[in-house]
């Protein structure tokens, strides 16, 4: 199938995706209110095969040191498949299934499959890497942008991490953690038991990012959107607590988006 932009439909929800724009949600309408950033780089954008940054764009794996491309110098950021054309492999009125073949720059060679699942009233987005040759790190993530004000209403957001992982001068984990410190954020958190953060637009909606993992990247520098990203390890986690994908073994992720008027 083709990689032409999709639209999704489950009561008066609506999401847009662009498969040919890094397998991307590009728009998620609730009652006719858009939640996410417009515009070609923001919406909701894949992380993998790693998420955040890489220091100085180099990983090992084993005695080989792999070296990524610069895009945000001095660091490598957020995976390569954002800047490829994903492929829809199943598409139904309120489910579609995209797939990405991993290529260099990334050594190795994979494939990731992404099915966004629509209800009435949730977003589930599921990730798997998978590989039928030799073994490789990965990570998977998702970075939405929420706009931060929907009609005239600004965001809250809500969450109670473990920790907060003290972030260097070169925005990258130090190996120390905090407790949850003032925003604004660009931060790392720990969620063992999964991540759990609300975002409420009060008077209009409640939104609630889940997902089975345990790390969770806060950003919300920016006047126009806050991102809430649940991945499987930490920004340069390549590095400090690499996942394996394996031929027997491949790397999945899951989250949900769940919402409520108010």
């Amino acid at each position: 199938m083709s990689n032409e932009d999709i639209t999704l439909t489950a009561g008066d929800a609506e999401v847009a995706l662009q498969p040919g724009n890094g397998g991307r949600v590009s728009g998620l309408r609730v009652g006719g209110v858009e939640l996410l950033r417009q515009g070609e780089r923001f919406g909701c954008f894949p992380m993998v095969p790693w998420c955040g940054r890489i220091r100085d764009g180099r990983f090992r794996d084993g005695a080989t040191l792999q070296q990524m491309p610069l895009n945000a110098p001095p660091h490598a950021i957020h995976g390569t498949a954002r800047d490829g054309a994903w492929r829809t492999a199943r598409l139904t009125a309120d489910e579609a299934v995209l797939t990405y073949d991993l290529v260099e720059p990334w050594p190795y060679s994979g494939r990731v499959t992404q099915v966004v699942a629509l209800t009435p009233d949730s977003l589930t987005l599921t990730m798997s890497v998978e590989t039928y040759e030799s073994s490789f790190p990965a990570q998977i993530g998702w970075h939405p942008w929420f706009n931060r004000t929907l009609r005239g209403s600004d965001v809250q957001l809500d969450f109670a991490p473990a920790w907060q992982e003290e972030r260097g001068d070169d925005h990258l984990p130090t190996g120390k953690r905090t407790d949850r410190r003032p925003g604004p954020w660009d931060d790392c958190f720990g969620m063992p038991g999964g991540v759990d953060v609300t975002l409420t637009w009060p008077g209009l909606l409640e939104l609630k990012v889940t997902s089975p993992e345990e790390w969770v990247v806060v950003y919300d520098e920016q006047e126009a959107a806050v991102c809430v990203e649940p991945q499987t390890g930490p920004p340069d986690g390549l590095n400090t607590l690499p996942r394996l994908v394996t031929p027997l073994e491949p790397l999945e992720a899951t989250t949900t988006w769940s919402w409520r008027r108010l």
